[in-house]
């Protein structure tokens, strides 16, 4: 897998339960520790990199979790969760400071500073993903990935979080690595789109144009998955997959996906397909293109 990230881009990562975009996330933040390869932030291979060196890369890639109610500390007040990254990078100069600081942060994510003083357990879900988030920015990060950051949380509640997001984004300047199982929302919000199965690459492009023209046929499942109103505005005529998705401990030779494609022939069962270059930014990784 190879992909970059480019200054105050967007890039959505999509794909089924199981195809990599969680593991993806826990590379790019060294909280798992990969087999092999290379992941370059400001010109520093952080792989390469020991704890005391890690700091600066910690303070400058946060991450918005998925469950609003597994991530946070049952047991810490929210002012405890907020200032102690601000104490631990010695951003600030005393509790005092610290406090202000959240406080402000606070009341932009939508909640009062009267709520620095309560208990996750005292807030609704999508309160709770709004104390993620600014836990994620009172570091003022450069890079924040979001795994699948409105997936628990019901549709209204994904709107405002969402549009919060995107909001601080423009504020702030940073880039997101956004992974969602849902390409029509992604396809909304992303600049650049990455389609993931088992683990591999099948298609990138501009995210406009990858919903409006997948070229993969994983791709095409994808879009055509995705319910509209009207039958007859369907996205794409296309066959459905067979059989099941494989196991991805257990990866089969070839084209990750030729198990499943309606128009696999032989060369796919015998190597896999390289990316290949399409134009405008696009590629996809498909013998029959």
């Amino acid at each position: 897998m190879d992909f970059a990230l480019m200054p105050s881009e967007i890039l959505g990562v999509v794909g089924e339960s199981g195809c990599g975009k969680s593991t993806l996330a826990r590379l790019v933040l060294r909280l798992e520790e990969p087999d092999s390869g290379h992941l370059y932030f400001q010109g520093e291979d952080v792989y390469s990199l020991d704890e005391k060196a890690l700091e600066p890369f910690r303070r400058q890639v946060q991450i918005v979790f998925q469950d609003p109610f597994s991530s946070l500390n049952p047991r810490m007040k929210v002012a405890t969760m907020l200032m102690e990254p601000l104490l631990v990078h010695r951003v600030v100069a005393s509790k005092v400071e610290a406090r202000e600081r959240v406080a402000d942060l606070m009341e932009r994510v939508g909640l009062s500073r009267d709520d620095l003083d309560k208990y996750p357990h005292q807030f609704s879900g999508g309160q709770r993903q709004r104390v993620g988030i600014a836990r994620a920015l009172v570091l003022n990060p450069r890079v924040v990935v979001a795994d699948e950051p409105t997936s628990s949380l019901d549709v209204f509640v994904q709107a405002q979080v969402l549009n919060l997001m995107l909001e601080l984004m423009e504020e702030r300047g940073f880039s997101y690595v956004f992974i969602s199982h849902n390409l029509s929302l992604v396809g909304q919000v992303a600049d650049r789109i990455m389609v993931l199965y088992l683990g591999r690459v099948v298609e990138t492009g501009p995210a406009r144009e990858l919903v409006r023209e997948p070229l993969h046929p994983y791709t095409q499942l994808l879009v055509n998955s995705v319910p509209v109103p009207d039958p007859s505005q369907a996205h794409l005529d296309t066959l459905p997959p067979l059989g099941d998705v494989p196991s991805p401990l257990d990866p089969p030779p070839g084209c990750p996906f030729h198990p499943r494609c309606p128009h696999a022939r032989e060369i796919c069962r015998e190597g896999s397909p390289p990316l290949k270059d399409m134009g405008g930014g696009r590629q996809v990784a498909c013998y029959l293109m």
